[in-house]
């Protein structure tokens, strides 16, 4: 009836075909054949909505784009509905408003309205103004109403139930917050430090698990854990008012009495010559910001929560570096031009996402040390006599996997309605492997007993195999000494996750023009972690890389070459450079917030 062959340019074929290809058609033409063809459209919209597997809806994915409906303008109401307006606003109209605005609109709104709007909205108003007061007190100013939920961090979720149960005033609650200054700036996290107080002055219990020193020093009763971290840790080595813990010789104690910390270095790095420079960025809340980048430095970008640094660096120059250098399919945000692409030859953005998202998954397999254990088993003589290949010894191939667990050394039982259990494999006793493959030993251990030892345990038992060593020294260099091997990557931190590429990406060969992108490395980490993770950093710059880190952390930002804050405050009030240069300049700016609490922590003010 159409006319044309599915071997030909889509753009060939006639636009009813092109609508019948895409839309599909109920029923087939014809007295004797009737089909029914769904369309692609249909079918991949379908596979996205109901498909059970990640992969194949990250496959949709890349089909898909959100846009903005032309019927309603993104306002999602009837126009009926948005005839009705206050102070010549309609609902839209505030929803898009950040908390900030809408605090300030509603605060002189009564001065607007006559006597009978105004009787009618004074309950309205006083709890409307309550609401958004615990917003702005967590630290909340730069959301709008509008913004979807997926799109909030973690961090961000929290503190909003957190102004829920402020505004709640429930008494005699147990409040446990998993560390809720992630993501936040000193001047928010004083807000949030004061809601939390509130909270307890209320009669309630708020248990906090934190790194943060002033949400530590501001607390009534401290449990320090300790002394080491995984099997090195889990005892309680400290505990009292803050001023007791200050009297004891613990890790914790050592850094909030200042007698170890994060020394500023006496000399910073001059960048190079070169720079990237990024020209008219007006993604979001940026105002046409124009970035220059310093390379062969460590670059520290700052700023108060929703100022656009995570718009600027992660939604805008990441993706234009990745579209150039891989050919990535990411769009950036809007900008103008950008200038000096050829200065680098690769781009990693280092994130706290798991490094794999199976039980199967862990240190040993994603920094690739797996794969030379596995060669050196294969190469033994005991091996060798038997026919065993490299493969023999992999626990996701079958031969020398146990067979009743395939390799995961733990079986799993769906309970229902109930999340899974996992329980150990009774064939092999968690040890993933068959026990002919366990026969094979390197200096009395077998594969499964290397998966067992921790990074530091390794270390001394590889020290005579330079190519193994290396990387394990680079998990130890970065705090990992104390994960073993085989340790489940579901069961690693997100700080624990992205050590461990850092360390992945020091074990590999650099370019010396290798751009590394952060964005909040600190979260979760410990003073005496971050102390390594510095470490480890500044070794990447040494080389001749530049490294860029998004960070609140004073201790991060005043050990930087190079500082770029971005203000004065966040939503539709930031969006600019306040200054750039280095941690002293950046101290001495009146405007910036980042500048007053550096200024403290390098004893200038």
């Amino acid at each position: 009836a159409y006319d044309f062959s599915l071997t030909i340019p889509f753009k060939d074929i006639p636009e009813e075909a092109q609508a019948l290809i895409l839309e599909g058609k109920k029923e087939g033409a014809g007295k004797k054949l009737r089909l029914r063809f769904d369309g692609v459209r249909n079918f991949v919209y379908d596979q996205y909505q109901n498909s059970s597997s990640e992969k194949i809806k990250t496959w949709a994915e890349q089909f898909m784009k959100i846009s903005v409906c032309p019927d309603c303008a993104g306002t999602r109401l009837k126009p009926e509905s948005l005839h009705f307006r206050i102070d010549g606003k309609h609902i839209h109209d505030l929803a898009t408003m950040d908390i900030g605005q809408l605090g300030a609109w509603l605060e002189t709104l009564e001065e607007r309205l006559s006597p009978q709007q105004q009787q009618i909205a004074s309950e309205v108003l006083k709890e409307l103004r309550k609401r958004t007061g615990f917003l702005l007190q967590v630290g909340l100013n730069y959301l709008d109403l509008n913004r979807p939920a997926r799109t909030l961090s973690g961090g961000e979720a929290q503190r909003i139930r957190l102004a829920t149960q402020i505004g709640s005033q429930l008494v005699n609650v147990l409040y446990i917050l998993d560390e809720p200054s992630i993501g936040l700036h000193q001047r928010d996290n004083e807000r949030l430090i004061e809601s939390l107080l509130s909270l307890r002055d209320l009669g309630n219990s708020v248990l906090v698990v934190e790194h943060d020193k002033d949400t530590m020093l501001a607390s009534d009763h401290i449990i320090d854990f300790g002394p080491g971290a995984g099997a090195y840790g889990g005892k309680i080595v400290a505990q009292g008012s803050p001023a007791d813990i200050l009297a004891t010789q613990t890790p914790t104690a050592d850094y909030l009495s200042g007698r170890r910390g994060i020394a500023v270095p006496t000399e910073r790095r001059k960048p190079q010559p070169q720079a990237l420079i990024l020209t008219g960025a007006r993604g979001n809340n940026l105002q046409g910001v124009t970035l220059t980048l310093p390379l062969g430095v460590f670059v520290c970008v700052t700023g108060v929560s929703g100022s656009g640094k995570s718009t600027l660096i992660n939604e805008t120059l990441f993706p234009i570096l990745s579209q150039h250098l891989y050919r990535s399919k990411q769009k950036p945000m809007p900008y103008e031009r950008f200038e000096g692409l050829e200065h680098i030859n690769k781009v990693v953005r280092i994130d706290q996402s798991p490094i794999g998202r199976t039980p199967r998954s862990n240190p040993a397999t994603y920094t690739g040390l797996f794969t030379d254990i596995r060669k050196l088993f294969a190469d033994l003589p005991e091996a060798k006599a038997r026919g065993y290949k490299i493969g023999r010894f992999s626990f996701n191939v079958k031969g020398g996997r146990c067979d009743e667990c395939e390799g995961a050394g733990m079986k799993t039982i769906e309970m229902n309605f109930l999340p899974d259990v996992y329980i150990s494999c009774p064939k092999c006793q968690g040890r993933r492997y068959n026990r002919e493959t366990l026969e094979v030993r390197y200096k009395g251990k077998s594969i499964s007993d290397v998966l067992e030892m921790d990074i530091d345990e390794a270390l001394t038992f590889f020290d005579a195999l330079p190519r193994i060593k290396r990387k394990l020294k680079t998990l130890h260099d970065v705090g990992l000494g104390y994960i073993t091997l085989g340790q489940q990557a579901t069961t690693l931190s997100g700080g624990e996750a992205q050590r461990v590429k850092v360390a992945t990406e020091l074990s590999r060969k650099d370019t010396g023009n290798t751009l590394y992108i952060l964005d909040e490395p600190t979260t979760g980490l410990h003073f005496q972690d971050i102390e390594m993770l510095l470490g480890v950093l500044n070794q990447l710059v040494d080389r001749g890389n530049t490294v860029l880190v998004i960070e609140h952390n004073l201790d991060v930002i005043k050990v930087a070459d190079h500082v770029i804050d971005l203000g004065p405050e966040g939503g539709s009030q930031g969006g600019r450079i306040l200054v750039e240069g280095t941690p002293e300049v950046v101290a001495a700016c009146a405007e910036s917030h980042t500048g007053r609490f550096l200024a403290r922590e390098l004893g200038m003010g």
